[in-house]
This record gives structure tokens, sequence and C-alpha cells, in this order.
């Protein structure tokens, strides 16, 4: 009875992950859905989540209370985040979800590059061989759709900086919460971005706020499920699966976005055949390196 209780609590876990990296890919359909430009998109899904941050933190009575040090670090983290969702969401409005997310799978490579440089290791010849073949799954899609090239140029923008910012993060939550960190990385996000509009933009007229029905409930969406549920229930699950099987795991988000922009916007997320077989090349490279990984550190165990 205890063994099937805990295959049924791992199974559970396992569920709720697939649910986490769909809500993932959910994510560029929401912002293909929302009419407003990525920055303003961007400033309502950070003050939304940061406002349901603070309830949940009051609810739960979570201990927020930080170094000035530990502030400019998280700080730093979320001007990253904000200027990653801009360039993603960015990236949508130049060009579609499917070429978004097939640049955002590269992801994994910037983050092989970033590893040795921030937590002082090695590079791994097996992750350069890797990247090198998302290069050219790349190249491949870049050929075919060189009218996109702003919105390559800024999915594979942001893939870098979503890199970053979960390199930063990884050593973060060695020492906090993840309530905590994404409570103050969110309001810093806002106050940047803010800053940005007033500084760079129309600033925060009527207009700004005047805001679709369909967007009101795209955007809550957005900040609730896929952002700050998101955040609180992906460091849940880790606690009970393995590091290796959530990464393996997230890398199955483009393709259930691609799918999902596929299934809904038949007329724009239309593609030719060669951008397939190039996100097939960054998608299998990114799977194969997982798993070689995988294998590798089981071996030392």
């Amino acid at each position: 009875m205890a063994v099937f209780n805990a295959f049924n609590e791992k199974l559970k876990n396992y569920i709720h992950l697939h649910f986490l990296v769909f809500i993932a890919g959910f994510t560029a359909i929401l912002g293909e859905l929302i009419s407003i430009k990525a920055v303003s998109l961007v400033w309502f899904r950070m003050s939304i989540a940061t406002i349901l941050m603070i309830g949940y933190i009051a609810i739960f009575k979570i201990k927020i209370r930080i170094p000035l040090k530990t502030f400019l670090k998280f700080s730093i983290a979320g001007i990253i985040i904000a200027l990653h969702w801009i360039t993603f969401f960015g990236a949508i409005d130049a060009s579609n979800v499917s070429m978004t997310l097939a640049m955002f799978s590269t992801g994994a490579f910037f983050a092989a590059i970033l590893e040795p440089i921030i937590y002082k290791r090695k590079i791994i010849k097996q992750e350069i061989f890797f990247g090198l073949l998302v290069i050219v799954g790349v190249f491949i899609i870049t050929q075919s759709e060189v009218k996109y090239i702003t919105g390559i140029v800024l999915g594979i923008t942001s893939a870098f900086l979503s890199s970053l910012f979960a390199v930063l993060n990884g050593k973060y939550l060695k020492h906090h919460t993840a309530t905590v960190i994404s409570l103050y990385e969110f309001i810093v996000g806002v106050g940047f971005v803010s800053v940005y509009i007033l500084v760079f933009g129309d600033g925060f007229s009527l207009d700004f706020f005047k805001l679709s029905a369909n967007d009101i409930i795209y955007l809550f969406i957005l900040a609730s499920i896929c952002t700050a549920y998101a955040f609180v229930a992906s460091v849940h699950v880790m606690k009970h699966i393995s590091p290796y099987s959530v990464v393996l795991a997230y890398n199955l988000e483009p393709v259930y976005g691609i799918i999902l922009a596929v299934i809904l916007f038949p007329e724009t997320e239309k593609m030719p055949t060669t951008f397939y077989y190039g996100a097939i090349i960054i998608i299998l490279a990114v799977f194969l390196n997982a798993i070689l990984k995988n294998n590798k550190s089981t071996q030392k165990i």
C-alpha cells in the first residue's frame, strides 16, 4: 500500500509538472491574443503578478526581509526577467508564436555557456557540439524565413536573457525561497518598465489603461496562472522530481506551444517545411544533450 501511495504521489507530481510546461507554452499563445504592445503587456503582467504575490505572502505570513546587498542582486535579475519578457512578446509581434518558440529553444545552450562562467566550471565538449547543432537549426530557419529576421533576433535575445536569469536564480535559490526572490524581482521589474515607459514611451495616460475586455481577461490569466502560480508551483514540483526530469520536461515547452499555435492560428502559424526541419534539429539537440548529461551524472553516482 505504501509503495502504491508513493507511486501515486510521484505520478501526480509528474502530471503537475507537464501542466506547468503546458502553461509555459500557452504563455506565447496569450502573447498573440493580447492586443497591446510588448512593453505595456509586460508592465501589466508584472504589476498584477506582484499584487497577487503580496497577497500570497500576507495570507501565509512569509518573512520577506533581506539585506540591501541581496536586494541589489535580485534587482539585477528583476531587470533581466523584464527585458526577457519584453523581447519574448516583441518577437511574437515581429514574427509569430512558432518562430519565437523555435528561437527560444536555444536557451538551453546559452545556459551551457553561462553556467561555466558564473559557476566557474569547465565548458563541456558535448555542449559545444550540441550548441553547433542548434546554430545549424537556427541557420536553416533563418534562410527560409528572412522576413522574420527581427523576430528571430528578438527571440534569440529573449532566450539568452531567460538563461541568464535562470542561472542567476539557481544561485539565489540556495539561500532564499522562490516566493521572496520572485517578489523583489517583480517589484524591481515593474519599476524598471515604468521608468522605460515614462522616458521612452507615452507615459501613463488614460489611454494606457484603456484595455478591451478580452485583454483584461487574458492579462489576468497570464499574470495569475502563467506567472504567480507557475513560479510557486514549479518550486513545489522540484522538491519531488529530479532536476533532470524537470529540465527535460520543460524542453517540451516549444513543442506544446507550436502545436497549440498551429491549431489556434492556422493562417498565421503555418510555416514552410524548412522551418520544421530547423526546429526539429534544435529541439532534438536540446533533448539529446539533456539525456547524455543525465547518463553521465548517473554513472558518477
